[in-house]
């Protein structure tokens, strides 16, 4: 009796090449689709998580302003204090 996957005369083992190629095509095109579904949309990917890089963080930009000469030191503190009411005092951003 001679089966299917025997060598002689039947398929062999190129018989499993079909259902993977067709898996492959099948998943490789799912892939794609939900990469690329959307990107016409506006606004956050993940609408529950904001991204904003660590550099801008509200007492970040308020440092480099004070350090670049753009406000004085009182001017500094007294926005500082405003910041850790609003953000708390660990809003340092990414620290």
């Amino acid at each position: 009796m001679q089966t299917l996957a025997a060598w002689g005369g039947g398929p062999g083992p190129w018989i499993l090449l079909f259902p993977l190629l067709w898996a492959a095509v099948v998943a490789g095109g799912v892939t794609l689709l939900r990469r690329t579904a959307g990107r016409g949309r506006s606004g956050p990917r993940h609408p529950g998580r904001e991204e904003r890089p660590t550099g801008d963080a509200p007492i970040a930009v308020l440092g480099r302003r004070f350090a670049s000469g753009e406000i004085d030191e009182d001017e500094y503190w007294r926005r500082l204090s405003v910041l850790d009411e609003q953000f708390g005092p660990g809003a340092q951003g990414g620290r």
